[in-house]
C-alpha cells in the first residue's frame, strides 16, 4: 500500500508499506479521509517525545472496514463505515484503573506511537471503531476525533449559560470549542491573527472577534481557553480573567515551553487553571453530535489533498491557510 512516512524528524516521504493485517481482535480500515493536526507537525519536527521513527502518522480518520480479525468484538463486518478513536490505553496502570486512560502510564495512539492513517489502510482495535450513519461523509467523520478532544476540554473547564468566554485560536480546535461553548450558553469572544478564520468565527456566532487580546481594551472574562499552545497567548488569556475565573490550557505547546503566571493572583483571585489531554470517554459523544448535525463543518473543511501530496498538505497546515487540511488516500492526484 501507499503511505506517508516520517522517516526521521524533518524527513517526510510517500512510499510503499506492507499491507496491514488485522489482529485477532482488530480490523483493517480502508481510509476515506484523515485530517492533519498540530500534533502531526510536532511529530514531523521531532517535538512529540512518544513518537518512534519511522512512523506513518495520522490519527483523525474515518473509513470502511476492509478486513476483520477472527475474534474481533462488536460484530463489525467488511464494508461497515466507521470513525476510529485512536486512543491506545493499556488498561492496567493506576491511571487506567482510575478511569483516566488519557493519562495512561503506557499511553499510545494510532498515528502517534504506532502506524496511522495517512495511508491507504490502517490496522486498529475493533473496540475503537464507531459505526457511522450513511449521511455522515468521511471528511465530516474525520472531524470526530478533534471534536471528541473538544468535548473533553469543555467537560474539563465547564460552561454555564450567560458566561463570557474568551477563546484564543480559531483553527479547527478553536472553532469546534467555540460551537460547543455556545451550545452551553456562553457568549464567546474569539481572538486570532488570521482574519479569514475570524470571519468564520463570526459566522458561527461569536459575540465578538479580535486580532489581539490587546484590542479588547481590558475586558475581563469568566473563563478563557487557549487553543494555540503559544506561551504568550496563554499568558494573555490568563491576564484577561476576572476574579474567580477559569483557564483551559488546550493547545499543544512544545515540551520545553514555559509560561509566567502570577501565583499570587491564582491564590488571591481563586483562578482555576486546568489542562485537557486528548480523548477521554468523549468519542461516543462526538459521534452522536456529528450524527445529529449539531456542528457546522462546511467552513472548517477547506482543503482535501491526495496521499501523494502529503508533504504539501503539511506545508498548507504550517502556513495557516484555510482551516482543516485533510488527506484522502484514494483520491486521484
Amino acid at each position: 500500500m501507499r503511505a506517508a512516512i516520517i522517516e526521521r524528524p524533518g524527513t517526510v516521504t510517500v512510499g510503499e508499506r506492507p499491507d496491514p493485517a488485522p489482529a485477532a481482535d482488530g480490523v483493517v480500515v480502508r481510509v476515506g479521509a484523515c485530517g492533519i493536526c498540530g500534533t502531526d507537525l510536532h511529530i514531523a519536527d521531532g517535538e512529540f517525545p512518544p513518537s518512534p521513527y519511522p512512523l506513518v502518522p495520522g490519527h483523525e480518520f474515518a473509513g470502511e472496514v476492509a478486513a476483520v480479525g477472527p475474534r474481533a468484538p462488536g460484530g463489525l463486518r467488511e464494508g461497515d463505515r466507521v470513525a476510529v478513536d485512536p486512543s491506545l490505553f493499556c488498561g492496567h496502570c493506576e491511571y487506567c484503573r482510575a478511569g483516566r486512560g488519557n493519562l495512561c502510564a503506557n499511553w499510545g495512539a494510532v498515528g502517534d506511537t504506532v502506524d496511522g492513517a495517512f495511508a491507504q489502510y490502517v490496522a486498529v482495535p475493533a473496540v475503537n471503531c464507531h459505526r457511522l450513519p450513511e449521511h455522515v461523509g468521511f471528511p465530516e467523520a474525520a472531524l470526530i476525533e478533534p471534536l471528541s478532544c473538544a468535548v473533553h476540554g469543555v467537560r474539563r473547564i465547564g460552561v454555564s449559560a450567560g458566561e463570557r468566554f474568551l477563546l484564543v485560536g480559531a483553527g479547527t480546535m478553536g472553532l469546534l470549542l467555540q460551537q460547543l461553548l455556545q451550545q452551553g450558553g456562553a457568549g464567546v469572544t474569539v481572538v486570532d491573527r488570521n482574519t479569514e478564520r475570524l470571519k468564520i468565527a463570526k459566522s458561527l456566532g461569536a459575540a465578538a472577534t479580535a486580532a489581539d487580546i490587546g484590542e479588547l481594551h481590558g475586558e475581563l472574562f469568566d473563563a478563557a481557553a487557549d487553543a494555540t499552545g503559544a506561551p504568550a497567548a496563554i499568558e494573555a488569556a490568563f491576564g484577561a480573567l476576572r476574579r474567580g475565573g477559569r483557564l483551559l490550557v488546550f493547545g499543544v505547546a512544545p515540551d520545553d515551553a514555559r509560561v509566567a503566571l502570577s501565583p499570587f493572583r491564582i491564590y488571591n483571585d481563586e483562578i482555576t487553571v486546568v489542562g485537557s489531554m486528548a480523548v477521554l470517554h468523549s468519542y461516543g459523544a462526538a459521534v452522536d453530535l456529528m450524527s445529529a448535525g449539531r456542528l457546522r463543518t462546511a467552513d472548517l473543511l477547506t482543503h482535501a489533498l491526495p496521499l501523494e501530496e502529503f508533504p504539501a498538505a503539511l506545508d498548507l497546515m504550517r502556513s495557516g491557510s484555510g482551516v482543516k487540511v485533510q488527506v484522502q488516500p484514494d483520491a486521484a492526484v
